[in-house]
């Protein structure tokens, strides 16, 4: 991974803010190093992959064993509102934070 690629303690600092995690300094170098790296190897591993490879999710062949969908008995808004602390317009009400600073 090049120096330009590279992500800075700067950069994990804002990741960490956006995710509302508190990190130490000393953790924030040692995640930017982490992630670089993870990030480098991810880069590697796309440069291999071409329309030759097929994708693989899991080696072993899967299926999923699932019943039908069928749709019960439901709960009415009343119902389903009833154990709210707040609700407002037949909606679940609770508190903003998105859009803070």
């Amino acid at each position: 991974m090049s120096e330009k690629s590279a992500l800075t303690s700067a950069e994990v600092a804002h990741l960490a803010d956006l995710a509302r995690i508190a990190i130490s300094e000393e953790e924030l170098a040692r995640t930017a190093g982490d992630l670089s790296s993870i990030l480098a190897n991810v880069a590697r591993v796309a440069e291999v992959a071409t329309d030759e490879v097929p994708a693989t999710s899991h080696p072993i062949p899967l299926s999923n064993v699932m019943r039908e969908d069928v749709v019960g008995e439901t709960l009415t808004n009343e119902q389903a509102l009833s154990g709210a602390p707040q609700s407002e317009d037949a909606k679940f009400l609770v508190p903003q934070i998105l859009g803070e600073d």
